[in-house]
């Protein structure tokens, strides 16, 4: 096959293109531009829009033996994974745009860019696995590394996609690739993991966020107040610095009687107010989702998903939750056997049974455990 190597810079992608042509494809390297000025975003090789980023994706397909390109998609990524990003914190919620970029940018954009040029997939080093039914079907499956799964931020994609989308490190512990990459004498084989949100720079969302929205915020300050009494305990600058679950950074005046912390309970962009209270009222016991996405052949209104293996992910790198799901016509509800904590509308919920990945939804109610 003709296949298009997505390389971020980094060992995964590095080692996912060499075997890809060992495994006899016709690779080509690319790397994703996503900022027509790369310092705008972050400086520094703790994500992947730096241009220390590109030039360790060259020179790795230098080593590995194959073409290299630079693929412009500043604007796009802009528009369907930045703006995002602000609008949904402007909105009181949480987004998580890793899963956007894969949704819209990696598996949207450049997979309809390679198939045009005449490219049959695209590989990148996701830990994932593509597995296919004994009836043909398609079905996204959990890495065999269960600390580096990222099945999560790929369920998005759906059966078309994942029919054109090589994995070809999710048989494989990271530790192993890291060795690997060392052995094919690749440079970046003890390059750090990229973290946080690749387009902010120290991982400073608030201050990033108070930079880039200006006027566009929903509000310039507003109280905090304590869920129980209603008391005012401090003043804020924007609610787009606050996410649900909160703890760290809040500056409460007034100490709880209890003497317990405080956690973020709600945001109300409109009224500039944040809730606060203690931790047992962050226990989450439903949810519902909209923009659903199935991965595979989708779930017809009424099904419902109950059994032993059926379980959801609410987090990147979060834990699974039994649950019981049930599919409407254009949303999801879930009830959670094992209550969460903390979860807030703009997640993801990403429905699993057994290790197979069936799809997700965009939260947009999380309902709360009664006290």
């Amino acid at each position: 096959m003709k296949v298009v190597a997505a390389m971020s810079g980094g060992v995964d992608s590095a080692v996912a293109a060499a075997r890809a042509k060992e495994a006899g494809h016709d690779v080509t390297g690319i790397h994703l531009a996503l900022s027509r000025n790369p310092k705008s975003y972050r400086t520094g090789a703790r994500g992947c829009c730096t241009i220390e980023d590109a030039n360790d994706a060259r020179r790795a397909a230098d080593v590995i033996g194959i073409p290299f390109y630079v693929w412009d998609l500043s604007d796009r990524f802009h528009t369907d994974v930045v703006e995002d990003f602000m609008d949904t914190y402007a909105a009181g919620q949480t987004p998580n745009p890793c899963l956007r970029c894969n949704e819209k940018i990696k598996f949207a954009a450049v997979l309809d860019r390679a198939l045009a040029l005449g490219f049959d997939a695209v590989a990148t080093g996701h830990y994932a696995t593509v597995v296919t039914s004994p009836t043909g079907d398609v079905e996204l499956h959990r890495a065999v590394d269960g600390a580096k799964d990222q099945s999560y931020v790929l369920g998005v994609l759906d059966e078309q996609q994942l029919r054109h989308s090589l994995f070809p490190l999710g048989d494989t512990p990271k530790p192993q690739v890291r060795e690997e990459a060392a052995a094919r004498g690749l440079l970046v084989a003890d390059k750090p993991d990229s973290h946080d949100i690749c387009f902010v720079a120290d991982g400073d969302n608030t201050g990033w966020l108070r930079e880039k929205l200006g006027d566009r915020a929903p509000n310039q300050g507003g109280e905090i107040v304590d869920e129980a009494t209603g008391t005012v305990l401090g003043q804020h600058t924007g609610t787009y610095g606050f996410t649900i679950g909160q703890r760290k950074g809040l500056r409460l005046g007034h100490p709880a009687p209890d003497g317990r912390p405080r956690y973020v309970l709600d945001i109300e962009p409109v009224s500039g107010t944040v809730t606060v209270g203690p931790r047992e009222r962050l226990a989450v016991e439903r949810l519902a989702g909209d923009r659903l996405r199935w991965c595979g052949t989708p779930l017809a209104p009424g099904t419902v998903l109950d059994g032993p293996d059926v379980t959801v992910q609410l987090r990147a790198h979060g834990a699974e939750h039994r649950a019981v799901v049930r599919v409407g016509t254009d949303r999801l509800e879930v009830e959670l056997i094992d209550h969460a904590s903390g979860i807030a509308p703009g997640q993801a919920v990403v429905v699993y049974d057994g290790t197979r990945v069936v799809g997700s939804a965009t939260i947009t109610v999380a309902q709360r455990v009664p006290t």
